[in-house]
């Protein structure tokens, strides 16, 4: 009786376990992810017009779940937000345009690079003159503030002789060069172009400048599986061509993988002398001393390669774009110049090791004895700039060792804070950091830098390989004796280096001598500014300052329309309208000086208006009765005994309001006119000395004005 029983409830247990295998089997077989991801960085992660996510990192996610049979719930959080799900295990992954550093390989795994970044130049559809950098010679070229592109053109504005305009956002920038102020732009390659799949009506000119690697991610040691499928389907995609498909849907092209090897031995040289190109100026790289003598990483490091490889060079300092010009036409067996290695790249050039990586460091002042260590930042306050590899860093590690973070929108601003002691410590880009150390920033690197992108010697594809065999053994054997990190840190980093060529720009005096031209001429267009627009606002005031008093109703309503109008526009929006938003209404082009003196003289002219009205009617009404009352007309009454008076009454304020006007030409400065202000955010984004420039600036805006108020003031004593 008893095993009746038991059978029936083995037969049940059985089911049970079968079930319960089965269920688990298909739930493996269709697992589902939480991926977090961007709010919004377009042309990896945005919402279409229906409100649906989309986009490269989106679309290579989804057919990469499709191709490895397993689904995503994708959580649109913001990069901040998504990377601490995936530390905090509320995400099993994150995909968000993440640049794979060393950094935050410590917290993070990460699969094969799905995308390589970086900037590159852009031209109008119908441009067919510049085809490269050396087509730019005498045009005008845009890039936003304070970026990688902003760095390059200033780098190789003497090489190529162009001018440089530096614009607040994207979209002023593009309209720019659609609207003709500027012949070519450079922006983010990805983002120009997604900019040209969605219409603007531009093309991408030359090979991008090689960027960062992104990369899926997963926390470290967890979700070994998902990183494998990802890394698998992610060739699958670029094997079936799926990859390219989807990458070309946003940005009109894709990449490919790289490969790269070496081999460790003393390799034969088939020619006597090998001629190497290089960039003419790009410190600490290579750069001329003030002997006249070239120098630098790039150079000592060659040059002491050639000595144990036993092989003879002949330099050539051309520039970057040339020195890429010759090795492909044959003219040069060689190129070292700073190339970053990229994929691109590898399709034109065989590389050797990487012989330098670039990164992020923190910094901190040169007299600081207390951090020497990231635990040592524990309770203090770490600046770095907003959306870079340094606030990236700090954010992932900041529980870890119990800083608090400040960020910057601007080096300048970061560098004065640890001068000034609001912050304890900083990070940055490693380069970047030695060369303020040069540059007279007090400043010490009591950390190993973190690394990033890396350098490589080159050839071109296929040819003089023993070149490129020599360089990469003649590194390793510099690199195993030590003598490769006394070259690197003769340059960068220690602040103990000789002194550079040029006049230092650490003092005042310094940055006088070396800039005063500029100061000089952005001051005149300032003057300009603020003499041709008032000039004019008078005229076009007085008008509508005597409308304001008219008998006639209809030129009252119609002035004071106007006024109402100029004066509840801010005068940076009607500055953006004028110079942007015409030319795409009017199809009429406007130079931004024009747009400059315009806006100016709208503004003024509503608030002179305004002073005229008050000065007429500040003269007694009494007054225009009794003229009237003789017989003169009201023409002839405003002209021989209102006015007159009212002039006298007019006078302080219109040396008050041409005072406003000089100082408004700064507003300017955000259409791209390089008036003063501008001039000295140019000089500070190169020399990092904020604090002096500005003062500088200060001080010549306040020796302008106060001669022209005594000139002013002079004025108006002989009216009266």
């Amino acid at each position: 009786m008893r095993k009746n029983k038991l059978i029936p409830f083995f037969i049940f247990l059985m089911a049970s376990i079968f079930t319960l295998g089965f269920a688990s089997k298909t739930n493996a077989a269709e697992k589902t992810y939480k991926i977090g991801t961007d709010l919004t960085f377009a042309p990896f992660e945005f919402q279409n017009s229906d409100g649906e996510y989309i986009g490269i990192d989106v679309d290579l996610l989804n057919q990469i779940a499709k191709d490895q049979n397993f689904k995503i719930d994708l959580r649109p959080l913001g990069f901040d937000s998504s990377i601490q799900g995936v530390q905090s295990d509320q995400l099993d992954g994150m995909i968000a345009g993440m640049s794979i550093t060393d950094e935050r390989k410590k917290t993070f795994d990460f699969s094969d690079p799905y995308f390589d970044s970086g900037i590159q130049m852009a031209v109008k559809n119908d441009n067919k003159d510049i085809k490269d950098y050396s087509d730019l010679k005498g045009k005008t070229v845009a890039a936003k503030i304070g970026t990688e592109s902003a760095t390059f053109l200033n780098k190789n504005k003497d090489k190529y002789g162009y001018e440089i305009k530096q614009y607040e956002a994207a979209d002023a920038m593009y309209n720019a060069l659609t609207n003709g102020n500027v012949e070519a732009i450079f922006d983010d390659y990805p983002v120009l172009g997604y900019a040209v799949t969605n219409g603007q009506p531009f093309k991408l000119v030359g090979d991008p400048e090689k960027g960062s690697a992104y990369g899926f991610a997963v926390k470290k040691g967890e979700n070994k599986e998902l990183l494998k499928k990802f890394n698998q389907g992610l060739k699958d995609l670029k094997q079936n061509g799926s990859y390219d498909k989807i990458v070309s849907e946003y940005i009109s092209t894709g990449s490919n993988d790289s490969a790269a090897s070496s081999e460790m031995k003393k390799i034969e040289p088939k020619k006597d002398v090998y001629v190497v190109a290089s960039d003419s100026a790009f410190a600490p790289f290579e750069y001329k001393d003030s002997d006249g003598e070239y120098k630098g990483i790039d150079v000592d490091l060659l040059k002491r390669i050639a000595e144990l490889q036993g092989f003879k060079i002949d330099f050539k300092f051309i520039g970057f774009s040339p020195a890429m010009q010759a090795l492909e036409s044959g003219q040069a067996d060689g190129m070292i110049a700073g190339m970053t290695i990229t994929d691109e790249r590898k399709a034109n050039y065989d590389f050797s090791d990487p012989y330098f990586q670039s990164g992020i460091q923190l910094a901190v002042a040169k007299d600081n004895k207390d951090i020497k260590d990231y635990k040592d930042l524990k309770g203090k306050t770490v600046g770095a700039k907003v959306g870079t590899e340094s606030a990236d860093f700090l954010e992932a590690h900041k529980k870890e060792y119990g800083y608090t973070i400040k960020s910057f929108d601007a080096a300048d601003q970061l560098y004065d804070a640890l001068k000034v002691g609001s912050i304890d410590a900083m990070m940055d880009d490693y380069p970047v950091i030695g060369y303020a150390v040069k540059q007279g920033q007090a400043l010490k690197t009591p950390i190993k830098r973190e690394v990033g992108g890396e350098y490589g010697f080159a050839v071109k594809k296929g040819q003089n390989p023993e070149l490129s065999e020599m360089f990469t053994e003649g590194l390793k054997e510099l690199k195993r004796t030590g003598e490769y990190d006394e070259i690197v840190n003769q340059y960068i980093g220690s602040g103990s280096e000789e002194k550079q060529s040029t006049v230092d720009e650490s003092t005042i005096i310094g940055l006088l001598k070396n800039n005063y031209k500029s100061l000089l001429d952005g001051l005149w267009k300032t003057i300009i500014l603020a003499l041709v627009s008032f000039g004019l606002a008078l005229v076009v005031g007085v008008i509508f300052g005597l409308f304001r008093v008219s008998p006639v109703s209809s030129l009252r309503i119609i002035a004071g329309i106007y006024i109402d109008i100029i004066r509840g526009i801010p005068m940076m929006v009607l500055a953006f309208f004028i110079f942007f938003g015409l030319p795409g209404i009017t199809g009429i082009k406007i130079p931004d000086f024009a747009a400059g003196i315009i806006t100016l003289t709208l503004n003024a002219s509503a608030y002179i208006a305004e002073i005229v009205r008050g000065g007429i009617n500040a003269v007694p009404v009494g007054q225009m009765e009794a003229s009237r009352s003789l017989g003169l007309s009201y023409n002839r009454t405003m002209q021989k005994i209102i006015l007159p008076q009212a002039v006298k009454i007019m006078i302080p304020s219109f040396i008050n309001q041409f005072v406003i006007s000089l100082k408004d030409t700064t507003i300017i400065s955000a259409i791209g006119v390089v008036e003063l202000l501008q001039t000295g955010k140019i000089i500070v984004a190169r020399t990092t000395q904020s604090s002096y420039v500005y003062l500088i600036i200060a001080i010549m805006y306040l020796i302008l004005i106060t001669i022209l108020t005594k000139l002013a003031n002079r004025l108006d004593k002989k009216v009266k």
